[in-house]
Formats: structure tokens, sequence, C-alpha cells
């Protein structure tokens, strides 16, 4: 049976991880990431994301766009092509499918993000 879920429910395990080696453009940034649902189809997953200063390249994929709501913090994406959007606390933001480009932490950094993959 479906049922309504707050995240603060039962905070599900944080996962760890780094950038990959190929992709850092400046720090060692630990993120922090608490998946808090994925649907049955596995095509939308929620949570809350964390990150130290640093930056990398990110590359969207074709059929995934992520929206996200910044609650702690500030950071900048750079499009392929220069375009600079700052975020901070309070800011909604939407990295569309296929983008290319910069993800830099400016100060440590906590969003809840949604992130859609559709079937191709």
């Amino acid at each position: 049976m479906a049922r309504i879920q707050l995240f603060s429910d039962t905070p599900p395990a944080p996962e760890y991880d780094h950038p990959r080696p190929d992709r850092i453009v400046s720090g060692q940034p630990k993120r922090t990431t608490w998946n808090h649902f994925t649907n049955n189809s596995g095509e939308v997953y929620m949570g809350i994301w964390s990150s130290e200063v640093g930056a990398w390249r990110i590359e969207m994929g074709a059929t995934e766009d992520e929206y996200f709501f910044v609650t702690a913090g500030r950071g900048r994406i750079i499009a392929e092509d220069g375009e600079t959007r700052e975020f901070t606390v309070g800011d909604a933001v939407v990295i569309p499918a296929g983008f290319k480009g910069v993800f830099e932490v400016l100060d440590d950094l906590t969003k809840h993000y949604v992130i859609s993959e559709r079937k191709a």
C-alpha cells in the first residue's frame, strides 16, 4: 500500500562519495547522499544531498532532469557555453537533461533533490 512519507520518519543510511578524479576541477569534496525515495520503476529519486567546497564537471543523462532546493550553503553551475548561475538558501534550481558543465560548491551546500529519468 502506498503511504505518505516524511523525510524525518526514518532517515536512510548516508552514502558517501567524491567526484571521480577525471571530473575534478578543484578540491576533493566529500559528498553525502540520503536517498529517501525511489519509485517502483526506478525513474524518480528523491532525497537530501550535501557537499563540501569544491568543483567538478557534470553531465546529465539525455533523459535525466534534476530539480533541487537549497537548504544551506551556496553554489554555482557553469554551462559549457559559459553561462553561470549562482544559487543559495531558498533557491530552486533545475538542471535539464543533456546539460554539461561544472558544478561548484562555494560554501558547504545541502539541497533537497528530485531526479527524474524518463524511459527512452
